[in-house]
């Protein structure tokens, strides 16, 4: 199989509701990279990923994932992707280890690798102590967690979050953080929406801002400063002049 050098490529993606949710957005994440998504709410940032990963039907343009086009062909996108929502659904009555080895069922994933896998992953994140817990009585920092590894059994390729560290302790931030940064290494791409704004210009490679549906900047935190014009300037800053001139534009 030939490499792609892009691992999500959108071209002309439209969604309206009462408004255009999101405009004509052209946008490209190379693998390997790790992409923070940013825009205030209402940005249209998660409509995007909603529509990447088939939970949203686009109203115009395309998604392509690692070269599979995602809308003729969804399910062979989805085997490449994992999505995690910033309110994770997860089965209470089951423990963190049954509910990986039931979603790797689900994937057709061999009951032994299983086994192997989901311990693994729990530990990593932190969830050793209450793997054989069930997740009902969960807070949501770890039920999020455990979603997270739910997500990550079948071994993705491409890895979008939207919001996942909402709710989690400095020290559950850390687990997720650590993991996501392993798998950036291990050659997956990960798209991430925040308004922690000090985590994307902390672990991203590269930076998009969306306004109003459109992608309004995009670059390394040093290409966002220069294209400030100032080099100490911080993401925060630059953040909210790009989105305030947007508003004053629209």
């Amino acid at each position: 199989m030939q490499p792609f050098e892009a691992a999500l490529a959108l071209r002309g993606l439209t969604k309206r509701f009462d408004r255009p949710a999101v405009d004509a957005l052209d946008l490209t994440i190379h693998v390997g990279e790790f992409y923070a998504l940013l825009g205030p709410n209402g940005a249209g940032k998660t409509t995007t990923l909603r529509m990447v990963v088939g939970l949203l039907r686009p109203d115009a343009g395309s998604v392509c994932v690692l070269g599979i086009d995602a809308l003729k062909d969804p399910v062979a996108a989805k085997q490449v992707m994992a999505w995690v929502s910033d309110e994770p659904m997860i089965y209470d009555k089951l423990t963190p280890l049954e509910y990986l080895e039931f979603v790797a069922g689900l994937w057709g994933i061999d009951s032994r690798r299983a086994e192997a896998t989901a311990p693994e992953l729990l530990v990593s994140l932190g969830l050793e102590p209450h793997m054989n817990e069930r997740c009902e009585g969960f807070s949501k920092g770890m039920r999020q967690k455990v979603a997270l590894a739910g997500a990550l059994v079948h071994e993705p390729r491409l890895i979008i979050l939207d919001e996942p560290l909402t709710g989690l302790d400095a020290l559950s931030a850390r687990h997720v953080k650590g993991l996501l940064q392993e798998r950036v290494r291990a050659g997956c791409t990960v798209i991430m929406t925040t308004h922690i704004l000090e985590v994307a210009e902390r672990m991203a490679d590269r930076i998009g801002v969306i306004a109003a549906g459109r992608l309004i900047a995009e670059g390394t935190l040093a290409e966002l400063r220069r294209q400030n014009g100032s080099n100490d300037t911080s993401l925060e800053e630059m953040f909210i002049a790009l989105v305030d001139a947007e508003a004053a534009a629209a």
